[in-house]
Order: structure tokens, then sequence, then C-alpha cells
């Protein structure tokens, strides 16, 4: 990749941008990086060069690095968790706060309050939702999507109201669908209410709310090594309220001393006072 190591460009690209991937996975970075190096046609030397002089190409360089997968409603029984055991538990709360680490396009924002919303709980919500990337912040702000690509959350959504036995919800109160724009846009009362703004978990504090009863971190310590890992998951920790929730994704754990520190449930991590020498 020329006479620059890609460890050496994420120095570079630290020094002179307010982005730090540094302690990201190496083997996730390093083809990242090999990909964006191939499809502009360039070796690390350009890269440099460019990074240090287009401030434009910098956020279309963030935009490559960063992973930004989301869905409706992903994981259904986590949601079912969730909606049955742990949001019903903050009934008795006048504020209950949440934060969406890495929230990529917004729609596990919006499954989320929907299920406040049918629990009778959403006026009590505050909720922000963060990302490191400007462009995906702006797309979830709109909350606007593709409706034939999310069809199927549809029924994923239908089914799991029936399991829960709330069977006359309609995903339509939700979203204004137009087949002929092929479109799902959230609708009002829901997409003004989260809180979207840009938050690098890496390098800044946490300056929202000063204790959170949900955190959701889904999909993204993966891309962390285990040292960064440690680092977001004290943050995390210490900005819980005792029994709040941490909810990773699939292929994320808690490990050492943080993993006796909650009871885990699935995905869904509960913080606890309490020495656990294993997950019940």
């Amino acid at each position: 990749m020329g006479d620059i190591t890609f460890k050496k460009y994420l120095e570079e690209l630290k020094k002179h941008t307010p982005y730090n991937f540094c302690d990201y996975s190496d083997n996730s970075i390093q083809r990242r990086i090999e990909k964006i190096l191939k499809d502009h046609d360039m070796d690390m030397n350009q890269l440099l060069l460019k990074t240090k002089t287009d401030d434009d190409f910098v956020e279309k360089l963030v935009d490559d690095i960063t992973v930004n997968t989301t869905e409706l409603f992903r994981n259904p029984e986590t949601w079912e968790y969730l909606y049955t055991k742990v949001f019903p538990s903050l009934r008795k709360k006048k504020s209950i706060n949440i934060w969406h680490a890495g929230c990529s396009t917004g729609q596990e924002v919006y499954s989320n309050l929907i299920l406040f919303n049918e629990l009778g709980l959403l006026d009590h919500t505050n909720v922000v939702a963060t990302d490191i990337n400007q462009k995906v912040i702006r797309g979830a702000k709109k909350g606007e999507y593709d409706l034939n690509f999310n069809n199927r959350y549809i029924e994923v959504f239908d089914s799991l109201m029936n399991k829960l036995g709330n069977k006359s919800s309609d995903f339509g109160k939700y979203f204004e669908m137009n087949n002929a724009k092929d479109t799902m846009k959230v609708k009002d009362f829901i997409v003004k209410k989260p809180k979207f703004r840009r938050h690098d978990l890496v390098e800044e504090e946490i300056p929202f709310y000063q204790k959170f009863d949900v955190i959701f971190c889904r999909n993204v310590l993966i891309y962390f090594n285990p040292e960064l890992q440690l680092k977001i998951v004290r943050k995390f920790y210490d900005k819980l309220y005792d029994g709040g929730v941490l909810v990773l994704g699939t292929h994320e754990a808690l490990h050492g001393f943080f993993k006796t520190k909650f009871i885990k449930h699935g995905m869904v991590y509960t913080k606890s006072n309490t020495f656990h020498f294993k997950y019940k």
C-alpha cells in the first residue's frame, strides 16, 4: 500500500482531522482502507495528501470506513424481551433516558419508540441518538426509507405484536406509505421525539443526560480492538443507572471485569451491583 502503512495513515488522519480510528480492529480497518484505495485508484501517499487537503473527501472517507447497517425490529427476540420484561419495569419513572450509540440511519431508534408508544410510555421518554457519521445522522432525522426494501419488517412487526397479544396494533399508525415513490416515512409524532446528534464515541465525553435507563450499542464494539472495547464499556457502565440495561449486537459480548457486573439475557445486559462469577 505504498510507503505508508495503514497504521501510520490512521495516525496522520487523527492528527489532521477530528477522527480517530487508531484503535479499531486491524483487520476491519485495513480492509476498508484497501477498498478505498481501489475505489479511488490511489496509493497511500495520495490518500494521505487528499486527507490533508480536502475536507469533503474526509467526510466521504468516514462514510466508507464506518459501517452503517441497521434494520427495523432487528432480532425480534431481543425486542420481545425488552417489551415484556425491561420496558414495563420503567413505568414508575417520570423520565426514561435512552441512548442509541452508533444509531446509523435510525431504524433501531424508531423501532424502540414504536414499542414505547405501544406501552403508553412515549411521553416519558428522552431519547438521544448519536453516530460519528454526519451523513447517516441527516438520514436518520428524516426517518424516510425505501418501502420495498423494508416491506418485510411490516410482517416482523405484525408477528411481534401478535406474539405479544397486541393484535390490534397497526404498522400504518407509525409510517406514511407511498407506493408510487417507494417510500415509507416515520410519522411526525415519532420522528420528532429523538434528538439526533453527531458524537464520536471514541474521542468525546458524554455530555447528554446524567444517567441512562437503556443504552443501545449494537454492532459497534465488534469493530474495536479489545482495549477500546473495554474503554467504551466502562463509559456505558458509568452512565447507566443501577438496574439499567445495555443492548449489544449478536456477535458482541462483555469480557473481563464487566462480565461480572452485568446479568445477561440474550443480547440484553442488566447492570447489577452484585458480583457475578457467571452469567445467570
